[in-house]
This record gives structure tokens, sequence and C-alpha cells, in this order.
């Protein structure tokens, strides 16, 4: 079956953890962006004279320049910026959001949530498209319209949210716990067999039988 996807984005990660910058650029892979890793600001100058960059998860404390100095950079141009970093302050939070970042994250983080952000910065600033298609499936994020060959299928507000959701982070495996929070919300108190009588009715709905996986004793993913 075809698959198209016109969200992806060409992001560049700053953050001088390699295992940390492994991780991002890992799970961008898997929802179908472009990334661009580097461990320094050094050749931030360069990049951006050479290539088109959509958006920058920045450390703050790298070798250096540290993340506020250079965040001028990418702000100047349009680009925007997630800080990522293990600063967990206020007072810093306060200063990266003031000094033009669209968002600040502190570390630890999971890379659902991280993913999540990242595409409410991008369809902000309009870097991406609201249209996926996978088969003879479209789903139009913004306009919430979602047709199966051509035809327009009726989908419930949850329906639709539970949808988003595992379209924002195909073909990462999520689980019913992260999917009820992300969807239910966290004063959810019903049981998680609410996530797969929603799941049998978007596979059913969408043709998506063979694409919505079931990961044993864990949740569903995605896969395009």
């Amino acid at each position: 079956m075809a698959v198209e996807c016109d969200m992806m984005a060409k992001i560049l990660i700053v953050d001088d953890e390699k295992a940390i910058n492994d991780l991002i650029a890992v799970n961008l892979k898997m929802v179908g962006h472009e990334y661009v890793q580097l461990y320094s600001g050094e050749q931030i100058p360069e990049l951006l004279n050479e290539m088109r960059i959509d958006l920058v998860i920045l450390d703050v404390m790298l070798p250096g320049r540290d993340g506020f100095d250079l965040v001028g950079s990418f702000v100047k141009r349009g680009i925007p910026v997630i800080f990522l970093t293990a600063r967990n302050a206020v007072s810093d939070k306060v200063h990266g959001l003031e000094i033009g970042a669209e968002d600040y994250i502190v570390k630890p983080f999971e890379a659902v949530e991280l993913i999540a952000r990242i595409h409410v910065v991008l369809r902000r600033n309009q870097k991406n498209t609201s249209e996926f298609s996978l088969g003879g499936t479209t789903v139009d994020l913004d306009k919430h319209i979602v047709t199966v060959n051509g035809q327009v299928v009726e989908m419930t507000n949850k329906e639709f949210q539970l949808l988003e959701f595992l379209i924002q982070n195909k073909n990462i495996a999520l689980s019913r716990e992260k999917i009820i929070e992300q969807t239910w919300g966290f004063d959810f108190y019903g049981e998680t067999r609410t996530v797969d009588v929603h799941i049998q009715r978007l596979r059913k709905k969408l043709n998506w039988e063979h694409h919505i996986k079931t990961v044993y004793k864990y949740g569903y993913r995605l896969e395009v």
C-alpha cells in the first residue's frame, strides 16, 4: 500500500551528550522527520548558510557558547527553537521563553512527549502540512476530516484524538497507559480495555487491520 506523509521536517539537534542526541535522532527518524546532529554550537553559522532547517532542539549547557547565547541566531532567521535541557529552574525556563524559544522541556524526558511538542511547534509555525495518507485512508489533522477511498468517515472526538496520537507517533510502540494519558487525560479512571475497543473501531473504519499492530502485553503501534 502507498504511504504518504507531508508532515516531514528537517530538524537540527544540538546536544553534546551523544546518547541523548542519538535517542532524539532515532525517534525523529521513526516518525518520518529528517535530522542533523551537532554536539556544539561551533558549526551552526556554516550549517544555516548551507541548508534549510525547520526546527531546532537545543540544549542549554553546551561546550563553548551555551544554548541561551545561540538561540538568537535561529530566532532572527525565523527558525523555531525547543530547549531540551537539564536546567530545571523556573527562572531558566522563563528566560528561555523570553529570549525566543517556542518551548522548554526539562530532562529526563519522554520521547512521546517530545514528538508531540515538536509537532505542535511545527504546526504553529506552518512548517508542515496537516495531511497524512496511508493506503486509501487520508487524515486532515487540522480540519478533522477522514476519508477512506474518497468517502468521508464519521469519527467521534475520542476516536479522532486517538488517531491523531497514533499518527504523530507512527512506528513507535505506545503503551495503553500512555494512550489513555494523552487521549483521555490524567483524570481518567476507566479500564485500559477502553483503548482496545477504540483501536478495534479505528482498524475497522480505516481498513487499517494490518497497520495498527498489537504490541504484546504492552499496547499498540501504527506501522507505516
